[in-house]
């Protein structure tokens, strides 16, 4: 636990409209009813925390924590907290529902239509301590590193939901998958444990078509190339892709993601892009039966299952924290995650 003489922690705190991040001391986080204290162990770098410090999403509050993919131990648990005791090792949601909707006051709070996310709405994990509900913690094995656990709550498990609920990938499908960084080097993992095949990976950066080869992929082409549509109906038979999955979040990706499907085909919207979409003819979305889908995050449930099918070496993320840096660092680690240096599939903090 914290120490009782503890008051002040070290977290990095993001001014909404200065548009500046500082790691300033604040107040340790006090749990209420049916919330629990985490320590933070470690926190990964999103693309999306990306969009948050530089405008293109934005946070309702006026100062946030930043952090949504995390891992920890319960450092104090909230009254009426039974479950859950202090020295668990934990990964987090990142997210919960509002508790205000009409979904969520009618009790169906898994349909919540204004969805809170970590780091945005309330404070994250690019701190030494967190404060979440009970109801977001996924116990990890003493054998789970938690860097690893940490991405488990969106590099792996916003992927992972994509395509195992949203596009509905079965095995022996084809899937597609544009943009093989910290999402899609998962992806290509993911789609390969559901036994889809082929598997074909679209990356403009040559490194990054390598390492979706050695993750898994069956085929690896940049989608620049002029005969990639004649590549892709090689590979599939002539058929098009049953799934293509739009990892990067640019209309030109989405596109072409959305030509390259076949009959009932379907196209999915992972990446988030504020682009207007336009995918050409209407006609054949109509005619072939295809389907566009749009994407966010995952469920409770998909952690939980992720926790598992990593313990149990179903999946293995081992390779997948390129580099863990101090709080102090995150700035930095961000612009590395920007502009790619060294190309990492993820950046973890480790508070």
């Amino acid at each position: 636990m914290a120490d009782a003489n503890q008051r002040t922690m070290r977290a990095a705190r993001f001014d909404t409209a200065a548009r500046s991040l500082t790691v300033m001391d604040v107040p340790v986080p006090r749990p209420q009813p049916g919330e629990v204290r985490v320590r933070v162990k470690a926190c990964g770098i999103c693309l999306s925390d990306a969009h948050l410090l530089d405008g293109s999403l934005q946070s309702p509050l006026p100062v946030v924590t930043p952090g949504h993919e995390s891992s920890g131990v319960i450092d104090e648990v909230g009254p009426g907290v039974s479950r859950w005791q202090v020295g668990q090792r934990v990964a987090l949601a990142g997210g919960k529902p509002c508790g205000r909707c009409v979904k969520c006051t009618n009790g169906q709070p898994s349909e919540c239509i204004d969805f809170h996310i970590m780091g945005f709405h309330y404070d994250g994990a690019w701190a030494e301590y967190v404060v979440v509900p009970a109801f977001v913690l996924s116990a990890i094995p003493d054998h789970l590193p938690f860097e690893q656990a940490a991405i488990l709550a969106d590099a792996v498990a916003t992927p992972y939901a994509g395509l195992v609920d949203t596009a509905q990938l079965r095995p022996a499908q084809s899937v597609g998958l544009w943009g093989i960084g910290g999402l899609g080097v998962h992806a290509v993992q993911i789609a390969r444990m559901m036994g889809a095949t082929p598997i074909l990976a679209f990356d403009t950066n040559e490194a990054a078509r390598q390492r979706a080869l050695e993750f898994g992929a069956d085929v690896a082409l940049d989608p620049r190339a002029p005969d990639v549509r004649e590549q892709i109906l090689r590979h599939t038979g002539g058929m098009g892709l049953d799934v293509a999955v739009d990892l990067v979040g640019a209309n030109v990706v989405l596109a072409q993601a959305a030509k390259s499907i076949g009959r009932h085909g379907r196209a999915v919207m992972v990446g988030l892009s504020p682009e207007p979409i336009q995918l050409g003819s209407g006609v054949n979305f109509g005619v072939r039966s295809q389907a566009l889908l749009g994407h966010l995050g995952y469920e409770k449930k998909h952690l939980d299952q992720l926790v598992s099918l990593v313990g149990t070496k179903r999946l293995d993320v081992s390779r997948s924290v390129t580099a863990t840096l101090s709080l102090e660092d995150v700035a930095q680690g961000v612009e590395r995650l920007v502009k790619k240096e060294g190309n990492p599939i993820r950046l973890v903090i480790t508070p």
